[in-house]
């Protein structure tokens, strides 16, 4: 159950719509999910949040598409995000990752995880060697 309201007509809004055109000519496609329509309550806030997804997810960078999307699950899987695990999952599945990367990306989501609370709970101090204010790396 959301903790807002979808408004149902909410390209009536000139930002809403204005936002939901370029969601589409972005991903080439009609189709606006349900993140974006319940944003839509706050047009100020569905800018602001798309022009950061847009700026970091679809704008060519030093990672390649399909890798953005596994860094985008792994992050969802450790905040519980169960839309964005969904949703970016099959957004990786449509830029290719098949079910061995999948596997394989979930036996780094888990062992990080274990590794992370182990170290979380021994507080290990951090070799000087990783330590890029000493000047190594």
């Amino acid at each position: 159950m959301s903790t807002v309201t979808l408004i149902q007509d909410a390209e009536t809004n000139p930002r809403v719509k204005a936002v939901f055109d370029d969601i589409r000519a972005t991903r080439k496609s009609d189709f606006i999910n349900n993140f974006w329509l319940y944003l839509a309550f706050d047009p100020q806030l569905l800018e602001e949040t798309w022009q950061g997804v847009k700026s970091v997810m679809a704008v060519p960078s030093a990672l390649d598409p399909l890798t953005k999307e596994l860094v985008y699950i792994a992050v969802s899987v450790t905040n519980s995000c169960r839309y964005c695990v969904h949703s970016h999952t099959a957004a990786a599945r449509a830029k290719g990752m098949t079910d061995e990367m999948y596997a394989d990306l979930l036996r780094v989501i888990a062992t990080a995880g274990r590794t992370n609370q182990l170290l979380n709970a021994m507080q290990v101090p951090v070799d000087p060697v990783f330590d890029m204010e000493n000047g190594r790396e």
